[in-house]
């Protein structure tokens, strides 16, 4: 046996620019990683978490320092006990379940457990933006039944409730959840809930900051999960105030970890959404495979890009259909 790896920083530009909470970008910077085999090739795309203290140059050399075992046959689990949770760990876990689907002939999917891949229908988000903007951006995605609002401006949740009253206007057809990425403080939400009650919004999604959480559960709005919860562990000592949770593979650090959130989560009998971050529909694949799991979808992130790679996920309006194998898995 004899592995090549080769680890590749991609800039992809954004159509427009992409606001939340935390900040905005006008391109999406992704790490790919390569493992060649043998004459056959597996790929993994993952996108490092600024909140949580990566970056490309970290991710890039957590990888390295893994070299001489990757070129040894390094597996799946030996991944797990030699990275924690990050997207270093989800590029080289997905480019392992591509290189192993390929030599054996076999679907990712199938090595999941699935028997067939169902097309998915996801949510497209809206930037942070005015209120105008984000309806006028409401508008245009009507094509899609559920929008993930994205709030949490510096102007506070007063201002916020403009923004959210103002796409539920343009879009009263379409299902809401609101996404305030720690955006929020507990009191000021606590101050606001019966208002942000009144949109029938599905769940608002990790609202303040982890050091807040355990405030929520005496707010009387639907909540969910996202920074506060990364991998099996997080789920199971998550707070009883959130009904739903994020499972994101970047945030898991893979695949692999990312399935078994999702048993720990139907254990828990918590409702699951996996998502993802702006990034190639190589990012995508194999959370498709994941978000066959899934209450709700949210794997819109190709869709900010100016130009996805070739072959990509095929969009379909709010449709979206299962990775060719030329593209993973």
């Amino acid at each position: 046996m004899a592995r090549h790896i080769s680890i590749k920083v991609e800039t992809w530009p954004l159509k427009r620019r992409f606001s939340i909470a935390r900040g905005s970008k006008m391109d999406a910077e992704v790490i790919c990683v390569e493992i060649e085999e043998d004459g056959v090739r597996g790929r993994g795309e993952a996108v490092p978490y600024a909140r949580f203290g990566e970056t490309i140059e970290t991710a890039s050399a957590a990888i390295e320092a893994l070299m001489p075992s990757l070129q040894a046959g390094m597996s799946r689990d030996d991944l797990s006990q030699a990275l924690l949770p990050g997207a270093a760990r989800n590029a080289l876990d997905c480019a392992l379940w591509d290189l192993q689907a390929k030599q054996s002939g076999q679907s990712a999917f199938a090595l999941a457990g699935l028997e067939t891949l169902k097309p998915l229908t996801t949510a497209f988000t809206l930037g942070l933006d005015d209120a105008d903007r984000m309806a006028i951006m409401a508008v245009k995605a009507q094509n899609y039944p559920l929008l993930k609002v994205k709030l949490g401006g510096a102007d506070g949740v007063m201002a916020d409730l403009t923004r959210l009253a103002a796409v539920a206007e343009a879009r009263p057809d379409a299902q809401l959840v609101v996404d305030a990425n720690e955006g929020w403080q507990v009191g000021e939400l606590a101050r606001y809930a019966e208002a942000l009650g009144r949109y029938g919004v599905l769940f608002f999604e990790q609202p303040v900051p982890q050091s807040q959480e355990g405030e929520l559960s005496k707010i009387d709005l639907p909540f969910c999960a996202d920074e506060s919860v990364h991998d099996g562990e997080d789920i199971g000592a998550m707070s009883d105030a959130y009904t739903w949770v994020n499972i994101k593979l970047d945030k898991a650090g893979g695949l692999t970890e990312a399935l078994a959130c999702v048993e720990m989560a139907r254990a828990r009998r918590k409702k699951i959404m996996v998502g993802c971050m702006v990034a190639t529909s190589l990012s995508m694949a194999p959370a498709f495979i994941l978000a066959q799991h899934a209450d709700l979808v949210d794997l819109d992130g190709p869709l900010w890009l100016a130009q996805d790679r070739e072959p990509g996920l095929v969009f379909d309006g709010a449709s979206l259909h299962p990775p060719s194998p030329e593209l993973w898995g």
